[in-house]
C-alpha cells in the first residue's frame, strides 16, 4: 500500500445543499401544480411570482434577486413575510452571505404559523444550513433542533433525513464524531434511500478506523448513486486502507471515466499517480 495524501471527512455545506425545489424551478411549477388540485399536503412555502422577485430573478442576478426579495419583505404583512424572507434568504445565499441568509430564514420560519410544522422545519432547516456553510456550526445545531422537532410533527421523513446529514456535519465540525455516528444513523434510518447519507456514514467510520462498517456503507451508497464520483473517490481511499489497491485503482478509473471534469477526478488522477509510482510506505490516514 501506498502513502496517500487522503482527504479530511467530506462535511461541506454549500447554496447547492438548498432545497431543491427552491433552486430548480421545474420543481417549484410540479409542486404548484399539485398544490392547486389538492394533491399537496406539505412541503415548502412556494416563492413569491417572479413580479415580486425570487428564483428567477436571482438566477439571473442574485444582488438584483436580493434587492427585488428585500423590497417585497418591506411591504409584506403576516403570512406574506415568510415568502419574502425565502426569498431573501435565497438570493442573500447565492451571493454566500451566510450570516444575512440564515437571518432571513429565521425571520421567515418565525414568520409562519404554529400549525405550520412542515414550513417552520424547512425554513429552519435552511437556516441551519447557512449557518453550517458560515462556518458556524455551534449556532447552527440548536436550529437544526428545532428543525427536527418540526419535521417531526409534521411527518416528513425525506427533511427529517437531510436535517440529521446537517447534524451530523455540524458535530464533525466541533469534532463530537460519537454524536455525528448517531446523527448519521438517523439520517440512515428516516432517509434509507439517500446516498449522501450512506456516503458520509462510510467517511466517518473510515475516520474511526472502523473499515468493515465503512465498506458496507459505501457500498450501499454505490448501489443507490452509482454515478456519483463522491462516492466513487471515498470507495477507492476505504479499499486502499483495507490492502485492496487493485479494487481502489478501479473506484478511482471510474471517477475519472465517469466525471473527468470533476475536482473527485482531479483527486482520484493524484491517487492513481502515487499508485503507478509504487512508492512504498504505510498509509496516512487523513
Amino acid at each position: 500500500m501506498l502513502l496517500l495524501l487522503l482527504p479530511v471527512l467530506q462535511y461541506g455545506a454549500s447554496v447547492t445543499s438548498l432545497p431543491p425545489e427552491i433552486l430548480d424551478r421545474k420543481a417549484i411549477e410540479a409542486k404548484k401544480r399539485a398544490q392547486d388540485t389538492g394533491g399537496f399536503t406539505g412541503g415548502p412555502i412556494l416563492p413569491p411570482t417572479k413580479g415580486e422577485g425570487c428564483v428567477d430573478d436571482m438566477a439571473a442576478n442574485p444582488a438584483a434577486g436580493a434587492a427585488a426579495a428585500q423590497s417585497a419583505l418591506d411591504r409584506a404583512q403576516g403570512e406574506e413575510r415568510v415568502r419574502a424572507g425565502l426569498c431573501l434568504g435565497v438570493a442573500l445565499g447565492a451571493m454566500e452571505r451566510w450570516g444575512e441568509a440564515q437571518t432571513a430564514f429565521l425571520r421567515a420560519r418565525d414568520a409562519a404559523p404554529p400549525t405550520d410544522a412542515a414550513s417552520r422545519a424547512r425554513l429552519g432547516a435552511m437556516a441551519g444550513n447557512a449557518a453550517l456553510a458560515g462556518g458556524s456550526a455551534a449556532t447552527a445545531l440548536p436550529i437544526l433542533d428545532v428543525a427536527q422537532a418540526a419535521a417531526k410533527t409534521a411527518q416528513d421523513t425525506d427533511l427529517l433525513g437531510t436535517i440529521a446529514v446537517d447534524r451530523a456535519r455540524a458535530f464533525v465540525a466541533l469534532n463530537q464524531q460519537a454524536q455525528a455516528a448517531s446523527a448519521l444513523a438517523d439520517a440512515r434510518m428516516a432517509a434509507p434511500g439517500d446516498p449522501q447519507a450512506w456516503l458520509l456514514s462510510a467517511t466517518l467510520s473510515r475516520r474511526q478506523n472502523k473499515l468493515t462498517e465503512a465498506q458496507t456503507q459505501i457500498e450501499r451508497a454505490a448501489q443507490i448513486a452509482p454515478q456519483d464520483p463522491e462516492i466513487g473517490l471515498e470507495a477507492g481511499v476505504i479499499a486502499v486502507l483495507g490492502g485492496r489497491d487493485a479494487a481502489a485503482r478501479k473506484s478511482w478509473q471510474s471517477v475519472v471515466a465517469t466525471a473527468p471534469a470533476s475536482d473527485a477526478a482531479k483527486t482520484a488522477k493524484g491517487y492513481l499517480a502515487q499508485l503507478d509510482a509504487q512508492t512504498p510506505a504505510k498509509v496516512a490516514k487523513p
